[in-house]
């Protein structure tokens, strides 16, 4: 089988959220982060007709990039990767799945307390805002009646810079939702975003196949 190149930039994206993966038959590629606050989940062209988990998911894919027009081949214990016209190859062997972190379970969205849209210039602008402001976090704040805006702060520092956009008006309560910078490991795009005040939050890519839960942190407050 081949891997296009759409799902090796899942698979990309992916190990930034965790290095191991587990895959399982099917079309369809999870990940949860090692302190299991971020799950994705992604449908793909190429189907698979065993499980095998891999280790260190940067390392299998600079094979795969390495080799030209990679063909995979699974077997039971191992894969081989191979160039077109070519007749070498690497043996890949698969790592023991009881050392890998991977979804047990799907992820049950509560009914959401505030839902908007994402785009992906402002989802780079808060990422790029955060990295020079050297700010950790992400505020989702809304008052009632009022404006929806996003800002990247240091909610321990009240005097700290920050910047903000606004991406929704006439919120239905008072809430301040909370979300680490570094947590936002999404593959680049627009979202539908939806919020609950459940500790838990969506978002769904609007072109590809992709979405992500991310945890909100403890301190998230709403006042309905």
């Amino acid at each position: 089988m081949k891997l296009n190149q759409n799902t090796q930039n899942i698979l990309k994206n992916f190990s930034e959220i965790n290095t191991n993966i587990l895959i399982k038959p099917g079309k369809e590629l999870s990940t949860i982060s090692t302190m299991r606050n971020i799950f994705a989940k992604a449908d793909i062209e190429e189907s698979f007709d065993t499980e095998f988990g891999i280790y260190d998911l940067n390392e299998f894919l600079a094979v795969v990039s390495s080799t030209n027009k990679p063909t995979l081949s699974l077997q039971d214990k191992y894969m081989t990767i191979s160039a077109e016209g070519s007749k070498s190859k690497a043996k890949y062997f698969y790592s023991d799945p009881s050392v890998l972190v991977s979804p047990t379970k799907e992820v049950n969205m509560p009914e959401a307390d505030v839902t908007f849209s994402l785009s992906e210039s402002h989802l780079t602008e808060l990422k790029k805002m955060a990295a020079i402001l050297k700010t950790p976090d992400l505020a989702l704040v809304g008052t009632k009646g009022g404006d929806v805006v996003l800002k990247v702060c240091d909610k321990k520092n009240d005097t700290s810079n920050n910047f903000d956009i606004v991406v929704g008006e006439n919120a239905t309560a008072d809430y301040t939702f909370y979300f680490k910078v570094e947590n936002l490991k999404m593959i680049s795009g627009d979202y539908d975003v939806s919020v609950s005040s459940k500790s838990i939050s969506h978002f769904k890519n609007k072109k590809l196949p992709i979405e992500y839960w991310i945890a909100l942190e403890p301190d998230s407050t709403i006042s309905k």
